[in-house]
């Protein structure tokens, strides 16, 4: 019983930051939501060669071909290796379908 009332205390205050927070920014559109507050740590992270197939959901056989059929792609060559910035692959396939 001690347990459930220390949940529902903690959801509350969970729940009272969240409104809070919201009523502090409700006149101002330019502020940042939460979802772009996480995507802040994207903008200097690389994804490996090797890993870049779960971000785009494709094949790891398709990533090979990707830099030769788009020279285009956002890449980094690091001692023979391939690194994507996350942030700026995200921004070139959103662009990619326009």
């Amino acid at each position: 019983m001690e347990f459930d009332s220390i949940w529902i205390a903690l959801g509350i205050a969970v729940a009272g930051y969240f409104i809070g927070n919201g009523l502090k920014n409700f006149k101002n559109p330019d502020t940042k939501g939460i979802s772009e507050i996480f995507d802040e740590d994207d903008e200097h992270e690389l994804i490996k060669e090797n890993d870049v197939h779960h971000f785009m959901g494709i094949s790891k056989e398709d990533v090979k071909y990707l830099i030769q059929e788009h020279p285009d792609i956002p890449h980094i060559l690091i001692k023979d290796k391939v690194y994507f910035p996350k942030a700026k692959l995200r921004k070139w396939l959103t662009n990619l379908g326009e």
